[in-house]
């Protein structure tokens, strides 16, 4: 554990220190996220910041890398090899439209070869936790892995619209999968914890906690597509590692939900940008527009319309992410309906908190 802690410290403090740097550049390149209607900012910001974040993660691997408990996962190096190539190919494409704003089509295309080059190298989808199904196919492994990592970076886009928003959901998601994974090294591997995917999980929460306070509103720098894109491929590296490539049946028995939490709580981590995902690529088609156009209607804009602040908002979209997630990670901890009772008041407060000011709102009409 303590080696893990270690490599999230490196990696916050690089990317701390590196994030003024490339503000500066930004600014004297004139990179700046431009002001659009459905955007929520007022004042030209500096994009790029996914530059810091991923010095950050490749400090951290380098660290790792010397550090006796965790130096053993780069003895086979094709993994390792194949999430920092694909997280170098993605944050390149994403500086590349942070400048020059790229079409949609080149950025999905962007984002599938650095799938495929992740899955070739060994990071790849074998099995799918849920009554132990196996895929058979090399082919079929590959696709199904680019899949889930397009799937992944797309939510977290998606969900980059407020000052801080993305990265510390990801912060929240990762540490509560870290808790997971950790815990599944621990029951399937007594001889030694060391796994790939709670290094690549803590190397990515170190990374958004060093980025978090120069993007905290009001935001100095945004991460733009070249960190959005990025986190969004570590977070599924990490999921995949351990959703695809461990049997489900080696956790102990005293686990509850053996079987479906390797499912659920990617999805549970995820649950906020995958559901602005799934009602804007429905939104859009109903109303005949692709997928990946853009608006103003995603979850932290109608947060902003029920008459949140910009800072309220975030902090209610954290508490939303550390509910669900947190949640199904008690499920390994705690007695179901403890959890469940937990839960229920949690979501109960968490909902009088969040729509509270259309209550305000429409009491004032009334009056009026």
């Amino acid at each position: 554990m303590r080696a893990y802690l270690f490599i999230v410290v490196i990696a916050a403090i690089t990317t701390y220190l590196v994030t003024p740097m490339v503000r500066r550049i930004a600014e004297r390149g004139l990179i700046f996220s431009p002001l659009r209607e459905r955007d929520v900012h007022s004042v030209p910001t500096p994009r790029l910041g996914g530059v810091a974040i991923f010095a950050g993660v490749m400090v951290g691997l380098l660290f790792a890398s010397r550090t006796p408990f965790l130096e053993e996962l780069f003895e086979q190096p094709a993994p390792v090899i194949g999430i920092a190539g694909a997280a170098a190919m993605l944050c390149l494409l994403g500086v590349i439209d942070d400048i020059w704003d790229l079409h949609w089509i080149t950025k999905l295309a962007g984002q599938t070869l650095a799938a495929g080059f992740m899955a070739l190298n060994g990071v790849a989808m074998l099995s799918i936790p849920f009554n132990e199904v196996i895929i058979g196919s090399p082919r079929m492994s590959i696709i199904v892995t680019v899949l889930v990592v397009l799937v992944t970076i797309n939510a977290v886009n998606f969900v980059d619209g407020l000052d801080g928003l993305a990265a510390g959901v990801v912060t929240i998601g990762g540490v509560a999968f870290f808790v997971y994974s950790y815990g599944l090294a621990v029951d399937t591997s007594p001889d030694s914890y060391a796994n790939l995917a709670s290094l690549i999980i803590s190397v990515l929460v170190g990374a958004c906690l060093g980025f978090l306070p120069h993007n905290f509103n009001p935001a100095r720098i945004f991460m733009g597509d070249s960190g959005s894109m990025l986190i969004g491929l570590l977070l599924a590296a990490s999921t995949i590692r351990v959703t695809g490539q461990v049997d489900p049946a080696l956790l102990g028995r005293e686990r509850v939900l053996p079987t479906f939490l390797p499912i659920i709580l990617p999805v549970a981590v995820m649950f906020l940008p995958l559901l602005d995902l799934m009602l804007a690529v429905v939104r859009r088609m109903l109303a005949g527009q692709s997928p990946f156009s853009a608006d103003a209607k995603h979850l932290h804009h109608r947060m902003l319309r029920l008459g949140h602040s910009h800072a309220r908002a975030v902090l209610l979209l954290y508490l939303w992410t550390a509910i669900f997630a947190f949640g199904t990670v008690s499920f390994l901890m705690l007695p179901p309906g403890t959890v469940i009772s937990v839960l229920l008041v949690a979501i109960a407060v968490t909902l009088i908190l969040t729509f509270y000011p259309l209550r305000a709102r429409l009491r004032a009409k009334e009056e009026i």
